[in-house]
């Protein structure tokens, strides 16, 4: 039996403890459990799966290709999980082994048990579940949320950290515009007609075509509209602690991205000592899923020029 097929005992459905992430109701994890076993079904073969054990509950993690040193780790946008990779992961997986892990908080194959109070928190859980993989060293590499989480790691937690790979990394490097706040807002309201919630993720993706056709965005919508968000509200990090960082960084951001000012976010990123940001016109929020092959190239580069410490 796989995770996925396990989704329905291991994700909370209401009511639940308070700080507890959880589906509104039965029929809405149903909904997504469907979106997301189907999504899974559209990646790559998994050659591994694993449920760890961390002190905010248990992380479904995943790998794809054989086992290795310093693998490429995933961490999933807001309302997302695993299956939101499916366009990198053929692309990445030609440079190294990569886990993908649902994140403790979000809809996915994960079960959260203890509320989570902060970015340290965060940071924990993320540590914690890398090291019940029995991985030393990982490139830790978040899109939009995902991205922040990568970032308070690397502030935190970063003595698992071979680097930080982020994409159009949220509430990290500029505050979130008004229009991040209208789809934020809007996507949490109950019974907002699934349309609505597909021209949502259409904004946040340059305009681009969004339905259920297309597995990721069924997959995220099912989320938004099922899921209850219990989480602190991320805080962005201050300028004494970017430029503490020490971990090596990759930060790509979209030229055209709705979740802040792309130009400001591009700055102030290069407060990290050493980091490698660029600012990619004409991209979305959507950018992993529009640049795939960009980006996987981009990363292969990053890497490559990592001091080698015997990846095998």
């Amino acid at each position: 039996m796989t995770g996925y097929d396990r989704l329905p005992e291991t994700t909370p459905v209401a009511p639940q403890p308070k700080g507890i992430g959880c589906f509104r109701g039965e029929g809405e994890r149903a909904t997504f459990v469907a979106a997301y076993r189907d999504g899974m079904a559209l990646l790559p073969p998994v050659e591994e799966e694993r449920m760890v054990d961390t002190g905010f509950g248990r992380v479904t993690a995943y790998r794809f290709g054989p086992p290795s040193d310093e693998p490429i780790v995933l961490l999933s946008g807001r309302q997302a999980s695993t299956p939101m990779w499916r366009e990198n992961l053929p692309g990445l997986l030609r440079h190294r082994t990569v886990w993908s892990m649902d994140s403790i908080g979000e809809p996915g194959a994960t079960a959260q048990t203890v509320p989570l109070t902060g970015p340290e928190d965060q940071a924990r859980w993320v540590d914690e579940a890398i090291a019940a993989l029995g991985l030393e060293r990982v490139h830790l590499m978040g899109v939009s949320i995902g991205g922040w989480l990568a970032v308070q790691t690397a502030i935190h937690r970063p003595a698992r950290l071979a680097s930080v790979i982020l994409l159009d990394p949220a509430v990290t490097f500029a505050p979130v515009a008004w229009k991040m706040i209208v789809v934020s807002l809007g996507s949490v309201i109950p019974g907002m007609p699934q349309a609505l919630r597909h021209r949502l993720l259409s904004w946040i993706s340059g305009g681009a075509q969004v339905d259920d056709t297309i597995p990721e965005a069924r997959l995220i919508a099912s989320g938004m509209r099922g899921f209850q968000q219990r989480q602190p509200t991320p805080a962005q990090p201050k300028n004494e602690q970017l430029q503490a960082i020490t971990t090596p960084m990759l930060a790509i951001i979209a030229g055209a991205s709705i979740i802040h000012n792309p130009a400001k976010a591009a700055a102030r990123a290069r407060r990290v000592p050493g980091a490698q940001v660029e600012l990619w016109p004409g991209r979305s929020h959507a950018i992993n899923g529009e640049a795939p092959d960009e980006i996987a190239d981009r990363v292969g580069k990053f890497l490559d020029s990592l001091p080698s410490r015997g990846v095998t």
